[in-house]
This record gives structure tokens, C-alpha cells and sequence, in this order.
């Protein structure tokens, strides 16, 4: 369990994301809140192709109230 990460802007009630590099080269991400939960394992490729998507705010506009 060390190898999992959470944000350092994840708020104290847990609400959060954890992300870790999982075994045969891919990146897992899972519930903060549920770490025994589902893992969400995505390939290299995917994950660059996601991060960069974050980068350039492609996903800003998910998780606003009224959206």
C-alpha cells in the first residue's frame, strides 16, 4: 500500500483519488475512501494521453455544481 499517492490538495474528509504504479507496468487509481475497493488500471499510454488532456483543462469543465 506505500506505493499509492494522493494529492496533496485532497481535502481532510478523504474525498480523493489514489494512483500507483501496479505490477506488469501499468498505473492504477482507486477510491482514497475505499482502498480495499475496485482498481482502475490504465496502460502507459493511456495515462499520458489523460494527464495531458488535464493539462490542457479538456476536463474542466466536470464536477461543477449546475453543470
Amino acid at each position: 500500500a506505500s506505493g499509492w499517492v494522493k494529492s496533496s490538495l485532497s481535502f481532510a474528509n478523504g474525498n480523493c483519488v489514489e494512483v500507483a504504479d501496479l505490477p506488469g507496468g501499468e498505473i492504477g487509481v482507486r477510491n482514497s475512501r475505499d482502498t480495499s475497493g475496485a482498481v482502475l488500471a490504465f496502460t502507459p499510454d493511456e495515462w499520458h494521453a489523460f494527464l495531458g488532456g488535464v493539462r490542457n483543462g479538456e476536463f474542466d469543465r466536470f464536477g461543477r455544481s449546475g453543470a
